[in-house]
């Protein structure tokens, strides 16, 4: 007597599948992909442009002036420089990932970006100082701190952005993505 082998996708037996869950799921990936990617698009845009105005160059003034990685723009450019250069980064970054259904490599490439970017923010956690507190017996991000989380997130998002970028550019190239292999 031959017996079914169980996969574990909804106790279907290995091999059979269910083409309206494989449509759904398929679906539910490419919707949240779009909203992930642009979503990611439309908040580092939005950072940017306020990055032009004098309230945002304030209130980053604490972050980057505590920064090993930023804090020398203050003295080439001052505050409001500063806070332009930072801003013409965000944009230019998130339109290389908007770019993304016409081109995969700028996406990646704007992707990698803001990883970097959102790492360097994520790094204000520890080089600002009061972004910590004790609350009721937990320490948690607190002022600044309590801004900054977010962009763990935005990081996970711009990490999956870039890789689903350069596996299309991979398939498109039809060979390596940043050259033959």
């Amino acid at each position: 007597m031959k017996t079914l082998e169980m996969s574990n996708d909804f106790g279907r037996p290995a091999g059979v599948r269910d083409s309206s869950t494989d449509r759904a799921a398929e679906l539910l990936l490419r919707s949240g992909g779009i909203v992930l990617r642009y979503g990611l698009v439309l908040l580092v845009l939005w950072f940017g442009l306020f990055k032009f105005t004098p309230t945002e160059a304030q209130s980053i003034q604490p972050l980057v002036a505590n920064s090993p990685l930023l804090s020398w723009l203050y003295a080439v450019t001052g505050v409001d420089g500063a806070s332009r250069i930072i801003g013409v980064a965000e944009i230019t970054i998130a339109l290389l990932i908007a770019a993304r259904p016409v081109s995969p490599r700028a996406a990646a490439i704007g992707s990698i970006g803001a990883v970097l970017m959102f790492l360097t923010t994520l790094s204000f956690l520890v080089t600002t100082p009061g972004s910590w507190g004790r609350v009721d017996g937990f320490v948690v991000p607190i002022g600044a701190g309590g801004f900054l989380i977010k962009d763990l997130l935005l990081l996970g998002a711009a990490l999956w952005s870039a890789s689903e970028a350069v596996a299309a550019g991979s398939r498109r190239e039809g060979s390596g993505f940043f050259g033959r292999e």
